[in-house]
C-alpha cells in the first residue's frame, strides 16, 4: 500500500537547512491501522505530510498502491489529494459558516455538490453520532463534535488512505476516546489504511502497526504480524 524508501527531508531556517528525516524506510501494508509516535520535532508529522503528497521530500521516494508521488505533476498531485486522501487534523479545519453537512461536502466543492452527496453526508454524520446536528455550525458543537465532522469529511470520498495528525490534541481524554472508537469502527468496516501521528500510545492496540520516529530516524517498529512483515519498516 504504501512504500517509503529512502526519505530525506529538509528545511531551511535561516542561513542553515535542517534535516528533519535522515533516512526513513517503512511499508505499511493496505487495510492497517497504524501509528507514527515520537517526541516532538522527531519527523513524524513531516513523514505523514509527505504520504499525503502536501509536501515533497528533498531525497528519496514514496509510493501508494505503486504510484510514486515524488514523480507526480502538481495537478496529479491534487487530483492525488482531493479523490484519494482523507486528511483529519488537530484543529478540525470546519468552514465556522457552514453547517455540519455542508462542512462534510467541501471536498466536492470545486467540481459540483449533489444530491446524493449531501445523503451520503447525512449518512456519515449520523454514523459518528450526529444525525441530530446535521444543520448545527461548528460554533454550536463541541470539540468533539466539531472532530466528527472532520472525521466524515475525510471519509466522504471513499479515500484509500487516511491521515490524522493528533486528531485528538484538543479534545480531553474521555472524548479522545470516543473518537478513537469512531475511528477503528469505521476504519475496521472500510477497510482503509488508516495512518495517525499521536504522542498518546495509550490509544494503541497490540496488532497495530507503530513506526517510532526519533532524531528523524526510524527507531523502532511493533506489530509485525508475521516473519514476511519483519520488513515492513526498517531504517533507511
Amino acid at each position: 500500500m504504501i512504500e517509503v524508501a529512502d526519505i530525506h527531508k529538509s528545511f531551511k531556517s535561516g542561513d542553515r537547512w535542517v534535516e528533519v528525516l535522515k533516512g526513513v524506510s517503512c511499508q505499511i501494508p493496505k487495510g492497517r491501522f497504524a501509528f507514527i509516535v515520537g517526541p516532538s520535532g522527531s519527523g513524524k508529522s513531516t513523514l505523514l505530510y509527505l504520504m499525503g503528497a502536501l509536501d515533497l521530500p528533498t531525497k528519496g521516494t514514496i509510493s501508494v498502491e505503486n504510484q510514486d508521488l515524488t514523480k507526480m505533476t502538481e495537478a496529479e498531485q491534487n487530483a492525488y489529494r482531493r479523490d484519494r486522501v482523507g486528511f483529519i487534523f488537530q484543529s478540525f479545519n470546519l468552514i465556522k459558516n457552514l453547517s455540519a453537512v455542508q462542512n462534510v461536502v467541501v471536498p466536492f466543492l470545486p467540481t459540483g455538490v449533489t444530491a446524493e452527496h449531501r445523503r451520503k453526508a447525512a449518512d456519515l454524520l449520523t454514523a459518528v453520532g450526529l444525525g441530530d446536528r446535521l444543520d448545527h455550525h461548528p460554533w454550536q458543537l463541541s470539540g468533539g463534535e466539531q472532530q466528527r465532522i472532520a472525521i466524515a469529511r475525510a471519509l466522504i470520498k471513499d479515500p484509500i488512505l487516511v491521515l490524522a495528525d493528533e486528531p485528538t490534541g484538543e479534545l480531553d481524554r474521555k472524548t479522545g476516546d470516543e473518537i478513537y472508537k469512531i475511528l477503528r469502527k469505521l476504519q475496521a468496516e472500510r477497510q482503509t489504511t488508516l495512518v495517525v501521528v499521536t504522542h498518546d500510545r495509550r490509544f494503541i492496540r497490540p496488532d497495530d502497526l507503530v513506526l517510532e520516529i526519533e532524531d528523524g530516524l526510524l527507531k523502532s517498529s511493533e506489530g509485525s504480524e508475521s516473519e514476511d512483515d519483519l520488513t515492513e519498516a526498517r531504517v533507511g
